[in-house]
């Protein structure tokens, strides 16, 4: 069977070869990319931030006008998770693990070196807050939505295979089937898995700082290691009992875990002035959206644009055929109009409540009351900032306890979802992949991150994700155009029949019949 899944193979061939090429050509990987990173951000920053913008335009665009009410699947589907389920679920698959890493360390970075203006400042505060949220809402879930929303919106209402590929249905027409399709799809799993290896060493690295605060354990490769097995075990253990029971109680667990140490941080910490930042730094980012979302530093020398928003848009486009699938695999029965509001605005508000405490506290702990070790901190060592914030707080070793099992449920549902959505790509599209094929992934990101841990060469693997990014982010776009040629053109049809394309097509539905 793996023989003829040429999908599968060529994408492990690649993950493994620039693995292999990260750990014994660290320097060469390094250098050589870091100058293509350069070149792509100095001469195509602009397509990136024009890009995100399109996104969001597209998504609200679809959301507000006559098309919103066009369900995901059929007339009369309805949606297979609640609510809150579902949000905590695609919350939980999409960015957790990045707000517990982030939550501390940006606004700090942004408060020393803002984005305009003198760092240490009320005003430089203010910034930070406006920023990270804008990092982390609206823009960055219009990258994650728009894919998910295209591939759910092909499958379930085209009833074509839950690929990248099959997006691509209204350009390139039965080719999605052929040399092109598989392309597309092979490219997709090679740049999902290859972030993720990344990804797992870095929250190994924030673990075994966590575990040496609490237990003063040895924080060395050792202990990273030993983190990665167990991390290892759990999340191939949850992937195992399937989508409605290991993911959806993880989800749920994460949110609860989320929700009872933001409550103790708001009590313990300046609480009113919390609130505060909640209320005027929202209205700050909603009222600064568009000109932030589409600003360029033409006269900089060294943009600050580049080394931020660039570098976020580009690293979450790495995510989004993950996050996108696994997205469109919990959405189907909802209209447009819900999936908008659900996957851009939802998750947006809970990032917002998450870094007005966590954030806003960190500031109010350096700029209100001088507690300055907090900055040597989080400059010294980012996976260390979370567990050093917790620390100015009563009870610290408790929080820290907290935090490394939010941190863990975090990671082992996001690492769940990625083998889930990397087995249905390894697949064909099928929504129920064999835990055979998820435990291979799942094997291959350990072993990755322990080789990279190793070697040194996570840095260097980083600049290969944002370099190997920039053509699926102009994939996107077409993507954009794809979606909506097809809604102008076939929203008036009943899904109660099989898409018009393969209706018409007795080539196209032998195709279809043998991918799935």
């Amino acid at each position: 069977m793996l023989k003829k899944n040429t999908v599968f193979i060529t994408s492990l061939v690649a993950t493994l070869l620039f693995i292999f090429l990260g750990v014994f050509f660290n320097d060469f990987v390094n250098q050589s990319f870091s100058l293509i990173v350069g070149g792509i951000v100095g001469y195509f920053g602009w397509f990136f931030i024009l890009g995100g913008f399109l996104f969001l335009v597209v998504g609200f665009y679809l959301a507000f006008s006559k098309y919103g009410n066009i369900r995901l699947g059929d007339d009369t589907d309805r949606p297979e998770f609640s609510t809150s389920t579902w949000i905590a679920m695609l919350f939980s698959a999409g960015i957790g693990v990045g707000l517990v890493f982030w939550g501390i360390a940006e606004p700090v970075n942004h408060y020393q070196n803002p984005p305009f203006g003198e760092g240490f400042t009320a005003e430089a505060a203010d910034l930070a807050m406006r920023y990270s949220f804008f990092h982390w809402g609206l823009g960055a879930w219009a990258i994650y939505g728009i894919v998910a929303l295209c591939i759910a919106y092909f499958h379930y209402r085209k009833r074509l295979p839950v690929l990248p590929s099959s997006i691509f249905y209204p350009i390139i027409g039965d080719r999605i089937y052929g040399p092109i399709g598989k392309t597309i799809d092979s490219y997709a799993i090679f740049m999902v898995a290859l972030n993720t290896a990344v990804v797992f060493g870095m929250i190994s690295m924030q673990l075994t700082s966590g575990l040496n605060s609490i237990w003063d354990v040895p924080n060395n490769l050792t202990t990273q290691m030993i983190v990665i097995g167990v991390l290892t075990v759990i999340f191939l253990i949850s992937s195992s009992t399937g989508l409605k029971r290991g993911i959806k109680y993880l989800s749920n667990t994460n949110m609860l875990l989320g929700f009872l140490l933001l409550s103790i941080i708001f009590l313990l910490g300046p609480s009113v002035q919390l609130v505060h930042i909640l209320i005027s730094s929202t209205a700050s980012y909603i009222g600064t959206l568009i000109p932030a979302s589409l600003r360029l530093e033409t006269f900089a020398e060294d943009p600050w644009i580049n080394s931020w928003t660039v570098f976020y848009w580009a690293w979450m486009c790495a995510w989004t055929p993950f996050v996108g699938s696994f997205i469109a695999r919990i959405s189907k029965g909802r209209t447009i109009r819900e999936f908008v509001f659900g996957v851009f605005a939802a998750p947006t508000g809970i990032a917002i409540v998450w870094f007005s405490i966590f954030g806003g506290t960190a500031l109010h702990l350096i700029h209100n009351l001088g507690f300055t070790p907090l900055i040597d901190a989080v400059n010294a060592d980012i996976s260390v900032a979370f567990f050093a914030f917790l620390g100015y707080f009563p009870y610290s070793s408790v929080l820290n306890i907290l935090a490394v099992f939010l941190i863990v449920t975090f990671f082992v549902t996001s690492a769940d979802s990625v083998t889930f959505t990397l087995g249905m790509y390894s697949k064909n599209g099928d929504t129920n992949p064999s835990n055979a094929i998820k435990m291979t992934w799942g094997i291959l990101f350990a072993a990755a991150a322990v080789v990279l841990l190793m070697s040194g060469g996570l840095d260097a693997m980083q600049n290969v994700i944002i370099a190997i990014t920039f053509p699926f982010y102009i994939l996107m776009v077409f993507m954009c155009y794809a979606i909506m040629k097809d809604i102008k053109k076939n929203n008036k049809l009943s899904n109660e029949t099989p898409h018009p394309y393969l209706k018409s097509n007795e080539k196209t539905i032998n195709m279809y019949k043998q991918a799935k």
